[in-house]
């Protein structure tokens, strides 16, 4: 069976899915952290709904922002909240 065969995802370098390339899917370290730091640098992002900063929110509008999304039972809050 032959091995898997794939390209870099930061050079495009081609890169055999073997013990020859302990970086894979990266042909090289170098590779690695050049991927790595676009990450760090939030040049890249996976789509999905941003997360809440509770510290930006005040605890009324939090508990709707989570009751809203499905995070918190509303029997468990207090009926007067």
């Amino acid at each position: 069976m032959s091995p898997t065969i794939l390209s870099c995802p930061t050079c495009k370098a081609t890169v055999e899915w073997s013990d020859k390339f302990p970086f894979r899917p990266f042909c090289s370290q170098r590779c690695q952290q050049i991927d790595f730091g676009g990450w760090a640098q939030e040049s890249f992002a996976i789509k999905g709904a941003a997360l809440l900063d509770p510290e930006m929110l005040d605890a009324d509008q939090l508990t709707k922002e989570l009751l809203d999304a499905g995070l918190i039972d509303p029997d468990l809050l207090d009926s007067e909240g």
